[in-house]
């Protein structure tokens, strides 16, 4: 290997320019022709191409094809068949125009769209031709050695990536090794010889968040430049310091990455060494990867976000509450903050909530057709109560606010009554609960029945003088739709019955019961036939005459859904109508289970099953439906569900 520097390029009088004498600085890079000053020297070449070390690579290559014309990145395209000479100066010009306008698009990226492919597509023929390797940077393992040899500003700034060491070489992924700027500080480094391979910037960008953790550049560089398309909407101003304004800079970028990520909540929870950072994504907890520097910023951090939420950040005894309200990508973002002090310090909770969303209809709810025909009879009655069941998580919020939308009108008045308000919807008052000026559900409720409403919505059931009051309120004239935390349908009547409502009252007001749970749904990406085994299948309850027309089906995992095999959630659903076989049970104080099978005796599924026709079309897993119904008799079929899978 030879060390080659820049050098003035000189007209020999042969017509063509020609590498004539060495000045100054060394080159950013160690090159890998063996022969290169024998070379260059019989190169012609342009006084507007900077020398660096991508000539050297391409002249390696017009070496070994027995050519030795110099490939500019024009020839490299044209002899990829990528972009002909036209089409090279049209989409350079466009592309100098947009980044003028401040377009940050890669001019890679920007010529493989032009050409009607995708930038993979594209960099993967750009490697052909250049004899370099394409990385699928998703499979590679990046030891902290390697990791260090590229500072992390240069890494996030260029996207660039150490992917390993080879004979004392370092490999780098990267996305466009025309950039002499990326090459410069890369040299500055590594001071080692470096090779190149191709790879999309996205997908490199994810494996930097995977390798030095999100925010990395932030907390090893204060003060930087960059900034996060994410604003507060108030009339805050950030005019901090430069390790303050790196804090702010943070918190957003973590923001930020749960909201691509389709989060719902951010969990901050600080232990002696460290200071972990938690993504909740359809309904699992995922942990962040996370500078090792993060947890001497512990403090300033949670000091930052009780600033946004409007939070005493002097108080660190005592739990509190906040609200931030952000705009990502023009989106409105309500963000319900939680503050608990625990042994190492406060712990901080986020959730997620987008304003003035467009809500599902019936249709994406994931009701079958029959469930959609009983359920919107219901929801038109006048009078009546409809409960939706289920632990906190399992979108019952969501499915009466697809309720709602689909029944509201200029005809009907509809006032709900929510802690807290999570979603706003246009025609309809809402009524935020407030214990601290007391302002509770019942309280709420009494007050909502003297406003003339034909439809009423409570937040949760969850005490006495709250059943009652809606109870009394659907015998006047009132559709009344709320939540009951309980594992079924048929408990929510024992449930009431249990708070005190008398049994006659609760059968004759309750017009149905719904359970639900959320599933998480196959990624479509990476969705395959999955084989199990049939003595597995009778163990946990399949319906026997259904395992051979079921073709049961996995994720395998890959980038859309961050490897995990789903993406997307939707539900299964226990619909419990009440009718004259019911009433009685209900006024008898009959057990759920007798009151189950009754329900049953009439065609209704149970949660189990409604999963498993989920399995049937291929729209989730068996582990899945297993994992949100899980009860006492399927503990066993639950934890022996490796043994029973086959590969």
């Amino acid at each position: 290997m030879e060390e080659h520097r820049h050098g003035r390029c000189t007209n020999k009088g042969t017509g063509h320019l020609v590498v004539r004498t060495v000045q100054q600085m060394t080159c950013p890079f160690v090159l890998f022709s063996a022969d290169f000053q024998k070379v260059v020297g019989q190169v012609p070449c342009r006084p507007d191409d900077p020398c660096n070390f991508l000539r050297s690579r391409l002249l390696d290559a017009a070496r070994r094809n027995g050519s030795m014309a110099f490939a500019s990145l024009q020839s490299i395209l044209e002899r990829a068949g990528l972009a002909s000479r036209d089409q090279f100066v049209s989409w350079s010009e466009n592309w100098r125009k947009l980044a003028a306008a401040g377009d940050v698009e890669p001019q890679l990226a920007f010529f493989a769209k032009e050409g009607g492919m995708s930038e993979e597509q594209f960099l993967q023929r750009l490697a052909t031709a250049l004899g370099w390797p394409f990385l699928e940077t998703s499979k590679l393992t990046v030891s902290n050695e390697v990791r260090k040899r590229v500072s992390t500003k240069t890494a996030f700034q260029f996207a660039v990536l150490p992917a390993g060491i080879e004979n004392g070489v370092l490999q780098l992924a990267c996305h466009n090794p025309f950039d002499p700027a990326m090459q410069a500080a890369v040299q500055f480094d590594c001071q080692s010889p470096v090779k190149f391979g191709l790879a999309t910037r996205g997908e490199i960008e994810k494996a930097l968040k995977k390798y030095y953790g999100v925010g990395a550049e932030t907390l090893d560089e204060m003060g930087a430049e960059e900034t996060i398309d994410l604003e507060l909407t108030d009339d805050r101003e950030i005019t901090e310091d430069d390790q303050d304004a790196s804090v702010i800079k943070f918190v957003n970028q973590v923001i930020w990455e749960a909201f691509k990520d389709r989060a719902t909540d951010i969990h901050f929870e600080p232990s002696e060494d460290e200071l972990r950072i938690r993504y909740r994504i359809d309904g699992i907890l995922h942990q962040t990867p996370l500078p090792p520097q993060i947890k001497r910023y512990q403090a300033a951090l949670v000091s930052r976000i009780k600033v946004m939420s409007g939070m005493n950040i002097a108080e660190k005894r005592l739990p509190q509450d906040g609200r931030i309200n952000v705009r990502i990508k023009g989106e409105e973002i309500d963000i319900r903050v939680s503050t608990v002090p625990t042994v190492w310090g406060e712990s901080v909770s986020l959730r997620l909530l987008t304003r003035g969303k467009i809500f599902f209809g019936l249709e994406k709810l994931g009701f079958w057709p029959d469930e959609d025909a009983a359920i919107r009879e219901l929801i038109v009655k006048p009078h009546g109560i409809f409960l939706v069941t289920g632990p906190t998580g399992s979108g019952k919020s969501t499915t009466l606010y697809a309720f709602l939308s689909t029944i509201n009108s200029v005809t009907k008045r509809i006032m709900t009554i929510e802690e807290p308000v999570e979603y706003e919807l246009k025609g309809i008052n809402q009524i935020p609960v407030r214990p601290d000026i007391g302002l509770t559900f019942a309280v709420g409720l009494r007050h909502i029945l003297r406003q003339d409403p034909n439809i009423i919505m409570v937040g949760e059931i969850r005490d006495l003088e709250t059943a009652e009051i809606a109870i009394r309120a659907s015998l006047t004239g009132h559709l009344v739709f709320s939540t009951l935390h309980t594992n079924d349908a048929p408990s929510a009547f024992t449930r009431l019955i249990d708070m005190g409502i008398e049994p006659f009252l609760v059968a004759s007001s309750l017009e149905a019961v719904m359970a639900q749970r959320l599933v998480r749904t196959i990624c479509k990406s990476c969705s395959r036939p999955h084989p199990v085994e049939r003595d597995y299948l009778l163990k946990i309850g399949f319906p026997e005459h259904e395992i051979a027309s079921t073709v049961f089906r996995k994720g395998i995992g890959c980038e859309e859904c961050r490897q995990l095999g789903y993406q997307g959630r939707t539900g299964i659903h226990e619909l419990l109508l009440v009718t004259e076989a019911i009433r009685p049970l209900v006024m008898n104080r009959a057990a759920a289970s007798t009151i189950a099978q009754a329900a049953r005796d009439q065609h209704m599924r149970t949660l189990r099953e409604d999963g498993w026709r989920k399995v049937q079309i291929g729209q989730t897993t068996l582990e899945e439906v297993l994992r949100v119904t899980q009860n006492e008799e399927h503990v066993r079929s639950l934890i022996g569900a490796e043994k029973g899978v086959g590969s």
